[in-house]
């Protein structure tokens, strides 16, 4: 085996952010940080766990509320005024409609 082409190993001390469970390994660098393990990861516990670093879960329901409010809104809107040339316009089909029936 060649010497000095291989990287240098170190006892690896891996530190979970998700659940605090800290573990040895070897690997090329000091020290590994992660956010999720596999003990607290859900495919291996059975159990769901939301890990929201960026807040994007909550930002992404507040969009949705916000939304369904303003399809809400302009629901209501549009069921209390209605516009007097669609109604016009919807009178008249009806009727073409009525007139180009065949009469069985």
């Amino acid at each position: 085996m060649k010497t000095a082409i291989h990287p240098e190993v170190f006892e690896t001390k891996v530190h979970c952010n998700g659940c605090g469970t800290e573990f040895v390994t070897h690997t090329t660098v000091p020290s590994i940080t992660v956010d999720i393990c596999s003990e607290c990861h859900p495919f291996y516990t059975g159990k769901q766990k939301l890990i929201d670093t960026a807040n994007r879960v909550a930002k992404f329901e507040a969009r949705r509320a916000a939304k369904t409010a303003h399809d809400e809104k302009n629901a209501a809107v549009v069921n209390k005024k209605e516009d007097p040339k669609l109604a016009k316009v919807q009178a008249e089909l009806e009727s073409e409609t009525v007139a180009t029936k065949p009469e069985v």
